[in-house]
């Protein structure tokens, strides 16, 4: 089973961003975390990052046909892209929205997601954990396929 992997802006900054919310671990990082889980759940893992919105429409719609699964974190396009939220319902493809940090502890605005309807779970405030419990999520969902 083929997960994709997304990241959207300023996740490529993490470690550096502030770290008391988000963490120390580098995207790096938490890439050779999630390919350590996909292996052990069976699953081949593709990640991409992005800063720019249609770049990010663009990767959701090369999944279609390709992919069995899709991890994203949107970031701050979480809270307002309709564009990415109607290309994960246009693909059809199961995904899982993450974020590292507990967003209902946050900003009002943060609190605020346009993409969570069109996912299976938006999994939230756990750090890496968020990400390997969307894998685990997505390998159950699709192991039952």
């Amino acid at each position: 089973m083929k997960i994709q992997v997304i990241n959207g802006p300023n996740l490529n900054m993490l470690g550096v961003r502030e770290p008391q919310i988000y963490g120390t671990l580098t995207l790096d990082e938490i890439n050779c975390r999630l390919l350590q889980k996909g292996k052990e759940l069976g699953l081949e893992l593709e990640f991409y990052q992005s800063n720019h919105e249609g770049n990010i429409i663009d990767k959701i719609q090369e999944c279609y046909g390709k992919t069995d699964g899709i991890v994203i974190n949107p970031g701050a396009y979480t809270h307002y892209s309709i564009a990415i939220r109607d290309a994960i319902a246009a693909v059809g493809i199961p995904a899982v929205e993450v974020h590292l940090s507990d967003i209902n502890r946050r900003e009002d605005f943060r609190k605020i997601s346009v993409i969570k309807n069109v996912c299976l779970k938006q999994i939230w405030g756990k750090g890496v954990d968020s990400y390997t419990e969307a894998l685990e999520l997505l390998a159950g969902k699709l192991g039952k396929a």
